[in-house]
């Protein structure tokens, strides 16, 4: 044989191997199921699932639940060597199920649900599931609990994270004021990620209600789109540097968890 034919072959043949070595997609719903078993668990151990649900934010979409752990899965997918299992788009919606265009599962219905979910992730192969969870209320409980049974029993490692709560560091930081629900962080995040979710054209401050403390009153629904943790701030303001300094570190602050928990559950050899 040539060796320029020779030379030509073994080239063919090692950059078929490092295309065979890097994943032609991160996301479960696009990747072939041969192509799956050639990388996970071999390869690839981790697996991400966004959870959210449909519920009125002020004036970004209906879906901002799932819209925000969606793209944060998206951003950290590759630092993480990770696939992105499909977003559970539905989920226990409470006190805003009212609203036009929100659905509320019910927690008798949620409950296996997301059971059989994580159980199919570490039937598949999946090591770390990592829960990121992109609403609160009933819903937070739920995962807790599922996620901390699925792991005992099936020998996985599991992590829910409620990014909004582990970045309100970072909320302070980056607006030196708390935020809420659809309102200056959870907005900012969402003008980040896609602006045209935002219809800034359709705000009023007047759209904003702060939570009551514990036991001095309740309404059913909630009165207003957007819920401010504390009186007087919290409201958006649309600022899109802010909004990008936000994603940024929200997201880095979230990935240094990730890491930070594989690390030592793999330092106690768990």
């Amino acid at each position: 044989m040539k060796k320029p034919l020779l030379l030509s072959i073994l080239l063919l043949s090692f950059f078929q191997i490092k295309a065979q070595e890097k994943i032609s997609t991160r996301e479960m719903n696009r990747i072939n199921w041969m192509e799956f078993a050639e990388f996970v668990p071999e390869k690839i151990s981790t697996v991400l699932l966004p959870t959210g649900t449909l519920e009125p934010h002020g004036v970004v979409n209906n879906g901002a639940d799932n819209t925000a752990p969606e793209a944060m899965a998206k951003d950290m997918a590759d630092e993480l060597n990770a696939l992105i299992a499909p977003t559970l788009n539905y989920g226990i919606t409470g006190s805003m199920a009212a609203f036009p265009g929100a659905f509320h599962i019910s927690e008798e219905a949620y409950r296996p649900f997301i059971r059989d979910i994580l159980k199919g992730l570490a039937k598949n192969g999946f090591k770390n599931i990592i829960l990121l969870n992109g609403h609160g209320g009933g819903q937070t409980k739920v995962l807790q609990e599922v996620a901390a049974e699925v792991a005992t029993e099936l020998g996985v490692r599991t992590l829910v994270i409620n990014w909004w709560s582990v970045a309100s560091d970072v909320t302070f930081e980056v607006f030196d004021e708390n935020g809420g629900h659809a309102g200056l962080n959870e907005t900012a995040y969402i003008q980040a990620i896609d602006p045209t979710l935002v219809h800034k054209e359709r705000y009023s401050p007047e759209m904003a209600t702060a939570y009551p403390t514990e036991g001095t009153w309740s309404a059913s629904p909630f009165p207003s789109s957007i819920g401010l943790y504390e009186e007087g701030q919290g409201y958006p303001n649309f600022d899109e540097a802010q909004a990008k300094e936000y994603f940024e570190k929200v997201n880095a602050k979230i990935l240094k968890l990730i890491k930070d928990t594989i690390r030592k559950w793999d330092m106690a050899g768990l």
